[in-house]
């Protein structure tokens, strides 16, 4: 048993694609669009396989989540095998301007990470 996908409500889906696209080699399908709805979607592929990230707008979606501290799904993380690249990784999103909350640092629980904000506040914790 594995996790297939997680998805993630956004405001601009495009600016959320090129995102994980341009920053983390993700492969994207196609826009699905169901007019009926209003609700968009593409599926993105990690280049080594495993549980992709579906990222979906709907009309309704008007505001990015704010509140950190909340139940539910909190950050995606995405390893990228080792601390080099996760230096490397987190420097490359502060240049281009996204927050760094914490790290690249060991956890107390032995993780090396970085937990950046991207696009509408959205948390990525990239790790080895």
């Amino acid at each position: 048993m594995n996790i297939d996908h997680i998805a993630l409500y956004c405001i601009d889906l495009e600016s959320m694609k090129c995102f994980f696209v341009g920053h983390f080699s993700c492969a994207s399908n196609e826009l699905y669009h169901n007019p009926r709805t209003g609700l968009k979607t593409y599926i993105l592929s990690f280049p080594d396989g495993g549980a992709r990230l579906e990222i979906m707008s709907r009309p309704e979606v008007t505001e990015p989540l704010t509140d950190v501290f909340r139940g539910g799904f909190i950050h995606v993380s995405i390893a990228l095998g080792s601390k080099n690249a996760v230096d490397a990784k987190a420097e490359e999103l502060k240049n281009a301007g996204y927050e760094c909350i914490s790290g690249p640092r060991t956890t107390g629980d032995g993780y090396y990470e970085s937990c950046i904000a991207g696009p509408e506040g959205v948390l990525i914790e990239i790790t080895v």
